[in-house]
């Protein structure tokens, strides 16, 4: 199994329908293997989601970043994805490996409590938020950057989202998270690879 990246560019509906999505989607892959790709839409039917699944994935492999499938085990396993991420509505992180056993199995929390059921169900990840307010949730409450440092302590990665920056990613390094996820921030961002390369500076300048 591959090293579990530290940037993961998460998808939506709207960036899946972008026409500008291969252009922006093979600037952030510039940034290479520390990436990974999020394929997401719990709007789209299973074939819809392997169309934008396949086509983030070759775009992905030539820059040797990763594609983790979102909500679906079963398309992740048929595709050969790197991962799969789990909501607390999807499979358990145990169930979803009967499906998907070859790579990272991760599970998004928002609380302690989640946290700690997703490690004792399997999960090998998590992805915790909203960190920050965000505008790909608005209206959800952030957790806070004290979310993370206490469950960056379960001993599992700790990937965190929501109204995450260039100027917020020390401090969430800080707090203990192994990597970020992001949407608006590289998606729709101006210069996309240049903001892979800004999310991704704290973790390069620790190497």
């Amino acid at each position: 199994m591959r090293p579990l990246p530290r940037l993961h560019a998460v998808t939506d509906a709207s960036t899946l329908n972008d026409p500008d999505l291969r252009t922006r989607a093979a600037a952030i892959a510039a940034a290479g293997p520390a990436v990974a790709f999020h394929a997401r839409d719990r709007t789209a039917p299973a074939a819809a989601l392997a169309r934008a699944a396949l086509q983030l994935l070759a775009l992905a492999r030539p820059s040797e970043a990763a594609l983790f499938v979102n909500g679906r085990p079963d398309l992740a396993a048929a595709l050969g994805a790197d991962g799969v991420q789990l909501s607390a509505t999807d499979l358990s992180p145990e169930d979803a490996r009967r499906v998907f056993s070859r790579g990272w199995v991760g599970r998004s929390v928002h609380s302690e409590a989640e946290a700690e059921e997703a490690v004792a169900e399997g999960a090998d990840y998590l992805l915790v938020g909203s960190v920050y307010p965000s505008a790909s949730h608005p209206g959800r409450p952030a957790v806070g950057i004290e979310l993370v440092r206490r469950v960056s302590r379960l001993g599992k990665p700790v990937i965190a989202i929501g109204g995450i920056d260039a100027a917020r990613a020390a401090e969430v390094m800080a707090a203990g998270a192994y990597g970020i996820a992001a949407v608006s921030a590289l998606w729709r961002a101006d210069d996309p690879a240049a903001a892979a390369f800004a999310l991704l500076e704290p973790w390069t300048e620790a190497a």
